[in-house]
């Protein structure tokens, strides 16, 4: 059996063990897990905005035959840059120089009758004057004359019809460009209005694209308050991703929205002296839009709960508590939004040790390192 001082030993030993362990589970409550915090200052960013674009030549003309015949001779070839004025296409023509040979045989014709009934009126004018015959032989001689002068203006009409019926048989080029497919070939019958050839201009071109009302509303407002906004410079992103050297001014817009889709499009001017695009590639163009007193949220600093967005934000006893946000959009690794407060701090990283209502020690971390990516891009 035990003596009574071993019961009190014992019982002094079981004391300091249940001491001792109340005294580490108070110190274990003590030690605060570090974590990494941002404090977030609005901030005034630089938003690119991207439309997808038609690019158009800036000028584009359908070649076509203006009368029928057969393609007598070919010129040029596809791909083929011609000068204004110069020789495409000589359709047959021998019909049409008979034309011209007999329009120009009834204006001689015309004209000798005309000389002749001018000589009638002078020889009956002299008679006239003599007494020697009445005056009524006389005035019909005038309108003889009238009648061959008539003919003549007829026979000069014909003329100039048949001449320009001609020169349509042969088809030049209506400005400087370049020679599209060329679906007809030698011997080939053409009638009016065939395709024979398209002619494009790419010196420069034309790239189309669509806003929304809100947009365009948003755009007119900002151009009434700074009359500058249109030399804004627009950059055009390839099919290919890679940005276009040159860069384009914004030009003009349409007069009316589409019904269908609400949009309406704008059109901006590219230099294409390498002739590089050509007409109907597809791109997009891409612009810069500022936006002032916004809030850049790292994306590692978020998560998702049924479509709502949050962030842990860390109070002034260093307490963590949930905070739901609605982005206005994504900005490379980040979230814009607005709604916080500048010096609000928010969980940097390993948000995924953080609960509602928990004590952290902050670690804050420099902005630099925060938006590192902004600064390297």
């Amino acid at each position: 059996m035990l003596s009574v001082l071993s019961y009190v030993v014992l019982f002094v030993t079981l004391l300091n063990l249940v001491a001792c362990s109340s005294g580490n589970s108070k110190n274990q409550k003590k030690v605060l897990v570090q974590v990494p915090i941002v404090e977030l200052q609005p901030m005034s960013i630089s938003l690119p905005k991207t439309y997808v674009a038609d690019i158009q030549a800036v000028q584009f003309v359908e070649v076509r035959a203006k009368v029928e015949g057969f393609v007598d001779r070919i010129f040029v070839d596809e791909g083929q840059f011609v000068k204004k004025g110069q020789n495409l296409f000589q359709l047959t023509s021998n019909e049409y120089n008979e034309m011209v040979n007999s329009a120009n045989a009834r204006l001689f014709q015309a004209r000798a009758e005309a000389q002749a009934a001018q000589l009638e009126v002078d020889r009956l004018k002299v008679l006239v004057d003599k007494n020697i015959i009445a005056n009524s032989e006389y005035q019909l001689a005038l309108s003889k004359k009238a009648v061959a002068e008539s003919v003549i203006s007829e026979a000069e009409s014909m003329l100039k019809n048949a001449r320009t019926g001609l020169s349509y048989t042969t088809i030049k080029a209506p400005f400087d460009g370049i020679v599209d497919r060329i679906p007809y070939k030698t011997g080939s019958l053409v009638t009016a209005g065939d395709l024979l050839t398209n002619i494009t201009d790419i010196s420069e071109i034309f790239a189309y694209y669509k806003v929304t009302e809100n947009e365009y509303l948003k755009y007119m407002r900002d151009k009434i308050e700074n009359d500058t906004l249109d030399d804004q410079e627009v950059s055009l992103i390839l099919s290919d991703g890679v940005y276009y050297e040159y860069t384009g001014k914004f030009e003009t817009m349409e007069a009316d929205f589409e019904r269908g889709t609400g949009s309406i499009a704008f059109r901006v001017r590219f230099p294409n002296p390498d002739q590089l695009i050509k007409h109907g590639s597809t791109g997009k163009v891409e612009m810069t839009e500022s936006i002032e007193d916004i809030y850049l949220i790292p994306q590692k600093s978020t998560f998702e709960i049924q479509d709502f967005n949050y962030v842990y934000i860390v109070d002034k006893d260093n307490v963590v508590k949930i905070r739901s946000f609605k982005p206005l959009q994504r900005f490379g690794l980040f979230y814009i939004a607005d709604g916080f407060e500048a010096g609000d701090k928010i969980i940097y990283e390993g948000i995924q040790q953080i609960k509602d209502g928990m004590e952290i020690m902050p670690e804050l971390t420099p902005e630099i390192e925060v938006y590192d990516t902004l600064v390297k891009s």
